[in-house]
């Protein structure tokens, strides 16, 4: 799997990144992450999303040991990771109701656990997951920046932002800002029409399409928008000779979107995988596009 550059930051990245976004419930994350990470690698997926509170808060740590396991080199892997969602966890008994925290000193603090966790010197791109409304944004602005100068932090990111608050940040930014994950799929396409897409392109960014086969959806959906929307998937697989799940995905890389693989599923990773080897038709990738518009917020 040929590698893109995240951007004009000269960062090099696989066209699909591997995120730990739905981990919360997954049994035996230890051996599980072990055997996901290593077919990521075999598909020649070397990039990986994490956040602090991913997984109940310990997948950065399970990844952490492969890496101190020497199961693969640092140099060899993309890391990703983010702060600013918090949800009450066991391992986290101050944490009383799900809230937002991208203050200054949070965020200092997360890429220093972060950093521990994971085992590691430095961050390739570190996120903020959302705008926290109550926090300064110009000193979290300025901590980014400082995180940035002292190495641990090579590039700054955003998670979930509109285009307003991805203005907001980058304002009080010096450097750029490399990426936006938002949520994009077939199902749910309003990135298109509310500015995210455009927006993103404009500033020479890519773009993360997180729950790219919306979360099963796709697949097994049976609401009328995934319906009929598995009906042209099921029309164009024999043309393409490919997986309806693969064409979903063709569809977003058509945009130049970046899927950010969630499923623990192992069929699923590779189908996203073999999406790549798909050139979706001008007209086929709109015969898709019309049927999802057709019933976009229509749940059955």
């Amino acid at each position: 799997m040929q590698k893109i550059y995240m951007g004009d930051t000269g960062l090099k990245v696989s066209p699909a990144v591997y995120g730990f976004y739905r981990w919360e419930d997954v049994k035996d994350p230890r051996t599980t992450l072990k055997k996901i990470v290593g077919l990521c690698l075999e598909l020649g997926i070397n990039t990986f999303d994490h956040a602090d509170s991913y997984g109940a808060y310990q997948c950065e740590e399970l990844f952490g040991e492969l890496i101190a396991d020497k199961v693969f080199k640092r140099e060899d892997v993309v890391l990703f990771t983010k702060c600013g969602l918090r949800v009450p966890n066991s391992h986290n008994p101050d944490i009383r109701t799900r809230h937002y925290n991208t203050s200054a000193s949070h965020v200092t603090k997360s890429v220093d656990a972060s950093l521990k966790k994971l085992r590691t010197d430095y961050i390739d791109i570190f996120l903020l997951d959302r705008i926290d409304p109550i926090s300064n944004l110009e000193e979290t602005a300025l901590a980014l920046e400082k995180l940035a100068d002292s190495g641990k932090i090579k590039n700054i990111g955003i998670a979930n932002f509109s285009v307003f608050q991805h203005q907001l940040l980058s304002s009080y930014l010096r450097k750029p800002i490399v990426t936006n994950h938002i949520e994009f799929n077939l199902l749910k396409t309003q990135a298109l029409d509310n500015g995210q897409l455009d927006y993103i392109k404009q500033k020479y960014m890519q773009a993360l399409a997180s729950a790219p086969l919306a979360e099963g959806e796709i697949a097994n959906g049976t609401g009328i928008q995934a319906t009929r929307v598995r009906e042209k998937l099921d029309e164009l697989s024999g043309k393409y000779n490919a997986d309806i799940e693969a064409l979903a995905v063709a569809w977003l890389v058509k945009l130049g979107a970046i899927p950010l693989i969630g499923t623990t599923n192992e069929q699923r990773i590779r189908n996203i995988a073999n999406s790549f080897s798909i050139d979706l038709d001008h007209q086929d990738w709109y015969e898709l596009y019309n049927v999802s518009a057709e019933f976009q917020g229509v749940k059955s």
